[in-house]
Formats: C-alpha cells, sequence, structure tokens
C-alpha cells in the first residue's frame, strides 16, 4: 500500500502576511475559544487572517463574510490544537534534521537554492523561525495521518481500473500530437474594438516575435483574450481534439514557426507550434501507480476529516464571543 506523499502537505504550507486589520476593527485581546486545556487567543486568529481580511475589505467584501472568514481561522487554530494533544500523546513531535530535510526538499522541487527559498519566504512578511514552524506542523500533521488514518484505506484494483476508464478510457490508439500557443484577440475584447484592430495588434505581435523583440509568452500576456495568464500555452493536443481551422494550419508548420495572422469569425489568431510528437496511448499498467496514490490520497484525507470530526467531538471546545455561535 502506497504511503500518502509528505511533499504536498508540506507545500501546501501557507504564507501569510501579519498585516493588522483597521484599528476600528481590533478585537480586544482576550480568549477567542478553549480547546481542552488549551486556549485560543483572538490575537492568533487575527494575525492568520490580516492579510485575507485586507483583500476581502479592499474587494468590498461585506462585514458577514469577514467574520466567517474569522471564524474559519479560528477553526483552523482549534484544529492545530487538536493535533498538538495527538502529536505529545503518541510522540510524533518533529525534529530539527526532519525539518531541515523537508526545507530543502521544497527548495529542490521548486529549483531554488536554500537562500532563494528563504529570500521568497520572508519577502511574504515570514521570518524563517515562523516559516520552519509552519513546516513542523506540516510534518506532524502528516505523521497524525499516518499513525491514525492510514491504516484504515484500502484500494481495491477495480477502483483503479474504473478511475482509469474515466481518465483514459477514450484516449485515441495512435496519431500525432503537438505543443501548440495561441494568440486570440477579439473585437470588442480586452485590447481591441474592431476586427480590424485586433488584426493589426497580432500582426505587431508577429512581428516584434519574429525580430526577437519579445517572447510569444509575453505577447500572449499583453493582448490575448484566452490564456494570457498561461502565454498562450495550450500544451499537448492530439489531432483529433483540434479545430479544423487549427489543425489545417498546424499542419503545414515545423516545430519552431509562427502561423500567418489568421483572421476567424471570433478574433484574429496567431500560433506557434512549438513541437510535434507521435501519441502513444497510455496502458492501465503505467497509469496504476499514480491512480491509486491519487486515490489513495482522496480516501486519506476523508478518513482523516472523518477522524478530526470524532476527535473534535470528544474534545471540550468552547468558542468565545464574536467567534461563538
Amino acid at each position: 500500500m502506497p504511503r500518502p506523499s509528505l511533499l504536498p502537505l508540506i507545500l501546501l504550507a501557507v504564507v501569510v502576511g501579519s498585516t493588522p486589520a483597521p484599528a476600528a476593527e481590533q478585537l480586544v485581546e482576550g480568549i477567542a475559544a478553549q480547546v481542552g486545556d488549551e486556549i485560543v487567543l483572538a490575537s492568533e486568529v487575527m494575525e492568520i487572517a490580516a492579510s485575507i481580511e485586507q483583500r476581502m475589505r479592499a474587494a468590498g467584501a461585506p462585514a458577514s463574510e469577514i467574520v466567517k472568514m474569522r471564524r474559519d481561522a479560528l477553526e483552523r487554530l482549534i484544529e492545530n490544537k487538536l493535533l498538538a494533544s495527538v502529536v505529545e500523546r503518541l510522540e510524533l513531535s518533529a525534529d530539527r534534521e526532519e525539518v531541515d530535510g523537508a526545507i530543502q526538499a521544497i527548495a529542490a522541487e521548486n529549483g531554488l537554492a536554500m537562500e532563494q527559498l528563504l529570500t521568497s519566504v520572508t519577502s511574504h512578511g515570514l521570518t524563517v523561525d515562523e516559516y520552519r514552524a509552519k513546516i513542523k506542523g506540516e510534518i506532524e500533521r502528516s505523521k497524525v495521518v499516518n499513525a491514525m488514518v492510514r491504516s484504515r484505506v484500502s484500494i481495491d484494483e477495480a477502483e483503479v481500473e474504473a478511475l482509469f476508464q474515466d481518465r483514459f478510457g477514450d484516449q485515441p490508439d495512435g496519431g500525432q500530437e503537438v505543443y501548440v500557443r495561441h494568440i486570440v484577440v477579439v473585437p470588442e475584447g480586452r485590447v481591441a474594438k474592431t476586427a480590424d484592430e485586433a488584426c493589426a495588434l497580432v500582426s505587431d505581435a508577429r512581428a516584434q516575435i519574429e525580430a526577437g523583440q519579445i517572447d510569444f509568452a509575453q505577447a500572449a500576456q499583453r493582448i490575448s483574450d484566452t490564456n494570457a495568464d498561461r502565454g498562450g500555452d495550450l500544451g499537448w493536443l492530439h489531432q483529433k481534439d483540434l479545430a479544423g481551422w487549427m489543425s489545417q494550419r498546424l499542419d503545414a508548420m515545423q516545430p519552431g514557426q509562427l502561423s500567418d495572422v489568421i483572421p476567424m469569425s471570433f478574433g484574429c489568431n496567431l500560433l506557434h507550434l512549438v513541437d510535434r510528437r507521435v501519441f502513444t496511448p497510455i496502458t492501465f499498467e503505467q497509469a496504476a501507480p499514480q491512480l491509486q496514490q491519487y486515490l489513495f490520497n482522496q480516501k486519506t484525507e476523508k478518513q482523516y476529516v472523518e477522524w478530526l470530526e470524532i476527535l473534535r467531538q470528544q474534545t471540550y471546545i468552547d468558542r468565545k464571543g464574536a467567534f461563538g455561535g
């Protein structure tokens, strides 16, 4: 049976700022909740909620949503207290070497030197000690999941086969696939008012790309009305999934080439054929380990939520004042 992956849990460690709420909204220091023999301070709740609250206020969120968000923040802190009690009882605390190893793994996973990772952490308003504490908490959560939940999870082959059919059952038997980038500028979109203006912008972008003044991704981010945040990247697409107009142009192109400007009824287009390759169907044997791990993680998380709810019911929890109700 595969073990739950520690790294995805660690990568979920949230970097939050510590910008205080507006003075008029500051809660008087006090106890937000009692969890068994432990307490959660109102200031702790406000600290982890501060950066989210700042964005919500800037977006004009109503007071009721801000109150709900603060209560959600309290529930995360209550969960932390519950887990801490289990960690202590079962002696599952993460030591310094484990934290060091986890941080090194995060840096390697993201292609960063340790100094770069820590610089990124501090740029988000977190001290290195605070970041280490968050990573330590994630490691300990993973240990609790392994100790309390993992034994309840089982995966049978029929479940894996069903997921394989759902994901890969209709895949082609062969053929080719292409890696494509796409810019489309539509009339009355974010940068053009008319069809002529849309095609002029695409034509200018093509000329700049050809001249090496800008790359395709930058051009897409500037003018494309779809996939701008991905630099126009469509990824690998099988021939059968391409629109007819797109397939016709790409068939005549070599990897690395740009298409001509392509006016269509919906907007003006530019294609970049990055590469092409023969499509090889994924077999069940190839996909099974990843699918089994996906199902295992999914079931583990479900069991964890159920186990945590039982732990809540078995622990005295009293939410105070503005955090109650």
